[in-house]
């Protein structure tokens, strides 16, 4: 052998050696990192001391979401320290029906607490916190009736409410006026209104009624430890998704009008009528509009002034708001309400007509329909004996 084969032969001895204690020292920290992973899954899922005993620490509000399994319940119980392991609340869970009665939503437990209490406390609906419910035509104000005094929980009323949540003997709850302050100074963004709606709410600047109509009725899950902002934004971005899915968005287009148009017309619609006269109201309104009526809607008066009234007052109807039909216009300044899917539907799909008038004249809801103004006349005078027209004042 050479000399030059000689001292190549001895680097690559020395270039096997550095890559067996490269190797070698991969292979090592693999092997720490895979103990390590392991045995904090392991710890996860089973731990050292499998579950807790007792009543628990302190109150806590978890969120169990949409698809989540019973392991993902687990490890979010987990997460926030309400159970030691992820494996003893899936070996509590196993057996009990109960468990697949869960809902998406928010639900008060509390922090170490043995699985099985933790499963009971899901199961019970007492411990649901968060759940908004917003029925079809409120709007976000408390509405009083002239004739009863009876007041109507507005949207703002109902979410507060919503939020309230008992921790620990300390009741937390969002405030109706901490909400009407944010609806009323945080930018279009930061509410998450939707594009087609952004004009309308500028327009109005700071009055809070600028999201009139952008949280949509139904079921909701509200974080009761969320900001005001947060609320309200979550609402309002779910809304727009639900209005889309509902097809106004491709609907409003069809007809040559916006989205908000849309939604501001299935406002008036539900306020004004009935759910069988719903398709024929709304064709009196764009028939109205067609012709460069003002509509007159006695509920574009009321709402402004947060009340329910049938037979408005001759002063109420005179004032300039950016509401009035009697004075203004056109549409409305925002929705009236929050309509429901039907009265959407109608605003959508008109009832074929040539209507420019119509008029309640029974308690049972009967509703008259007409072009003719003379005819119009006579049926408010059915009305008025009838006593439906009668004032409360």
């Amino acid at each position: 052998m050479t000399r030059a084969q000689r001292i190549r032969e001895a680097r690559n001895r020395r270039r096997r050696r550095i890559v067996g204690v490269l190797t070698l020292a991969t292979l090592i920290v693999i092997a720490v990192a895979a103990v390590f992973l392991g045995s904090k899954l392991w710890h996860t899922m089973f731990g050292t001391a499998n579950d807790y005993a007792g009543e628990g620490v302190n109150d806590v509000v978890i969120q169990v979401h949409d698809g989540d399994s019973t392991t993902a319940i687990g490890q979010t119980l987990h997460e926030h320290r309400v159970v030691a392991t992820v494996g003893a609340f899936v070996s509590a869970a196993e057996g009990n029906p109960a468990i697949s009665s869960i809902q998406p939503g928010f639900y008060k437990v509390r922090t170490e607490i043995p699985a099985s209490n933790a499963v009971e406390r899901l199961t019970d609906p007492h411990n649901r916190v968060g759940k908004l419910v917003i029925p079809e035509g409120r709007q976000l104000d408390d509405v009083r009736d002239v004739k009863t005094n009876a007041v109507t929980d507005g949207i703002l009323s109902l979410i507060s409410r919503a939020t309230c949540v008992d921790l620990d003997g300390e009741q937390h709850c969002v405030s109706a006026e901490d909400l009407k302050d944010t609806a009323s100074t945080a930018t279009p963004a930061a509410l998450a209104v939707p594009d087609w709606a952004r004009d309308a709410v500028t327009a109005l600047g700071q009055d809070h009624r600028r999201l009139e109509g952008l949280i949509a009725p139904g079921m909701w899950n509200i974080d009761p430890s969320a900001s005001p902002g947060q609320i309200l934004s979550t609402l309002i971005s779910a809304s727009a998704t639900q209005y889309a899915k509902g097809g106004l968005l491709e609907t409003a287009q069809a007809m040559n009008l916006s989205p908000y148009q849309v939604l501001t017309v299935g406002s008036l619609v539900q306020r004004e009528a009935t759910p069988e006269d719903f398709a024929k109201v709304a064709r009196v309104i764009y028939n109205r509009l067609a012709e460069n009526r003002t509509l007159e809607f006695d509920s574009t008066v009321n709402y402004p002034l947060d009340r329910i009234e049938v037979a408005t007052t001759d002063a109420d109807r005179a004032q300039l708001t950016d509401w009035n039909t009697y004075v203004r216009p056109g549409l409305p300044a925002t929705p009236i309400c929050s309509p429901g899917q039907p009265a959407l539907t109608a605003a959508e799909k008109p009832e074929p007509g040539d209507w420019l008038y119509f008029v309640t004249i029974d308690m049972q809801g009967t509703t008259l329909f007409t072009r003719d103004y003379e005819q119009h006349l006579a049926n408010i005078q059915l009305a008025m004996g009838n006593g439906v027209l009668d004032s409360a004042r």
